[in-house]
């Protein structure tokens, strides 16, 4: 009686490179976890420049608006002919 060796020999290989992979997984894992950290815990240039462009794009808001409320109270002044009141020099 013949046993049919090619389907015993792929079964028996198709386990092995089951055991490979999930072997290579194991040791990859603590690679990719360290790089996960540092990538959260590190700034890349893009989002620094990201950042200050958004911090600058604040600042000029605040201004023009500091700015349109002082025209505002000096044609309120000058509709009752009270001087302009000058704002405060910037810090």
């Amino acid at each position: 009686m013949r046993i049919p060796i090619l389907p015993v020999l792929l079964l028996a290989l198709s386990s092995c490179t089951t055991i490979a992979s999930t072997a290579i997984d194991v040791v990859t894992l603590p690679v990719k976890v360290v790089s996960k950290g540092v990538d959260a815990a590190t700034t890349s240039q893009s989002e620094a420049d990201e950042k200050r462009g958004r911090e600058i794009r604040k600042a000029e808001e605040k201004a023009g608006r500091e700015a349109r409320e002082l025209d505002k109270a000096c044609r309120q002044a000058a509709a009752k002919g009270q001087p302009c009141a000058m704002a405060p020099p910037p810090q």
